[in-house]
């Protein structure tokens, strides 16, 4: 993959990079000098990067069924 620079010294982050690393609008990341590259990687600091990974896998489906689980067995103990 090849791209330009543009005046401000702005590139664009690829789609399928952004997408495989979590790269969200908003995002922070940080370069680094690799001798003969430089590098980047995304800081996972906001919720919403944090977050990002676990997108489309249904975990969040899951803890709150569980979630009502455990309010229908705590509800039950009580009567």
């Amino acid at each position: 993959m090849t791209y330009t620079v543009g005046a401000k010294g702005q590139v664009v982050i690829p789609k399928e990079l952004r997408d495989r690393f979590g790269i969200r609008p908003g995002d922070e990341v940080t370069f680094w000098d690799c001798d003969d590259h430089g590098a980047l990687k995304p800081l996972r600091c906001s919720p919403e990067s944090l977050m990002s990974g676990f997108r489309g896998s249904g975990m969040a489906e899951q803890l709150l069924s569980e979630r009502r689980a455990d309010r229908l067995r705590e509800d039950d103990g009580w009567r």
